[in-house]
């Protein structure tokens, strides 16, 4: 089990790996109506993400539930901070679909 320090750095990381994923969705997003190739580069962006988050939390986690459970806290805090913090779509809320 790591110290205080310890939780501090793997919530820190997991957090990191929340930004990385979740930004680089938010970029994807905003780069689909102009990519000529869409599907590629949705499944691309999937599978780049999944796999440096998947890489990350296997590097954080060492072997260790509780510092499993501390990476993805910090990856939810991440995921719930680019929700508010990313500009809502102009349509959104105007009947839109």
């Amino acid at each position: 089990m790591p110290g205080p320090l310890g939780f501090v750095v793997i919530l820190l990381a997991g957090a990191a790996l929340g930004v990385v994923f979740f930004g680089g969705l938010w970029l994807t997003v905003r780069a689909l109506p102009h990519s000529r190739h869409a599907t590629l580069l949705a499944l691309a962006s999937y599978w780049g993400r999944t796999l440096l988050v998947v890489g990350g939390l296997l590097l954080a986690m060492d072997s260790s539930w509780q510092r499993a459970l501390i990476c993805l806290s910090g990856f939810t805090v991440a995921r719930i901070g680019m929700a508010r913090w990313a500009p809502a779509h102009p349509a959104a809320g105007r009947g839109a679909v």
